[in-house]
């Protein structure tokens, strides 16, 4: 790798613990997590239920606080969830009453920055780029957990 570029996701010495307070117990998560990944990089995060994997992506997207080092995206440290960057949960969190077409207007709604027609183009561009073209009018019962 080039030394002069920058990584896209950058974390040093990353850790991460909780206190159970019911059983005073300290659990170390993440200990010591260094990695870099630069732009066009293909990456897995696997391992064993429990292990940590869903608690470090969840640092990247500034969801929850580490304890100590740095985890950087495009070199700014994260610090909060911002623009920049997405989660997709285990479990999905779609409006039922709502379309698939509604459920993408919705964030896109919280965004406030698209007239309605906006809304509806971009929504349905997003709907034809994750595979779901055919399927806008569909409610979440009516998909299967993938496309959910």
């Amino acid at each position: 790798m080039d030394a002069s570029r920058t990584p896209k996701l950058e974390a040093k010495n990353v850790k991460l613990a909780f206190y159970n307070e019911r059983m005073k117990r300290r659990l170390q998560v993440l200990d010591g997590i260094d990695l870099k990944l630069f732009e066009g990089e293909l990456v897995a995060i696997v391992g064993p239920s429990g292990c940590g994997k869903s608690t470090f992506l969840n640092a990247v997207d500034g969801l929850t606080k580490i304890n100590s080092g740095e985890i950087r995206v495009d070199g700014k440290i994260v610090t909060t969830p911002g623009p920049d960057r997405a989660m997709v949960f285990q479990q999905d969190s779609l409006f039922p009453w709502y379309t698939v077409e509604r459920n993408v207007m919705y964030g896109l709604a919280l965004q406030n920055r698209l007239g309605n027609d906006e809304m509806l183009a971009r929504a349905d561009a997003l709907i034809d780029l994750v595979g779901l073209s055919g399927f806008a009018d569909h409610y979440p019962h009516e998909l299967s957990g993938g496309m959910r």
